[in-house]
């Protein structure tokens, strides 16, 4: 007779534990799927920077080894009021995104004059004093570049960090 009711008592207490069990397994999943979430949710305020540090790396690419007039600096400026406009909003890469629009301001500071009426040429000590300034902006142009490179690293790590 007790072996009659140890059975049943037996099913019950494994019954019991796989229940535990699979109570504790979907907590996990469903703790990890929330995470999940929310870590995705936060991703999307990422988009757009990334988005323009790509679209500004691109533009500085075009004018690479090449003396710029202002004109010439037209989508790098707009992309870099884009970014400066939503960098006080991003705050994970706030300082990356200041950086680089400090560089852009820096680089399109670097515009070579707009050339006057000259009938025979350039004469040589302004030569010098153009190929001076069109070092200067390539100089610039390379810290650009690395300040970008940074701020596409910094929202890679908390994309995927």
């Amino acid at each position: 007779m007790t072996s009659t009711l140890l059975v049943p008592a037996a099913s019950a207490l494994v019954g019991a534990f796989l229940a535990v069990l699979m109570y504790r397994h979907h907590r996990q999943v469903f703790a990890w799927t929330r995470k999940i979430r929310r870590k995705d949710e936060a991703n999307t305020e990422f988009d757009k920077p990334a988005e323009w540090l790509a679209d500004l790396y691109k533009a500085q690419c075009r004018l690479a080894q090449k003396p710029c007039r202002a004109e010439d600096f037209e989508d790098i400026s707009q992309t870099g009021t884009m970014i400066k406009g939503i960098a006080d909003h991003t705050e994970a890469v706030r300082p990356e995104l200041k950086k680089v629009v400090e560089r852009v301001g820096e680089y399109v500071a670097t515009a070579l004059p707009e050339p006057g009426p000259a009938p025979r040429g350039v004469p040589l000590a302004e030569y010098r004093v153009l190929l001076v300034q069109a070092m200067r902006q390539e100089a610039a142009r390379g810290e650009l570049v690395r300040a970008i490179l940074t701020a596409e690293k910094r929202i890679k790590a908390e994309r995927y960090g």
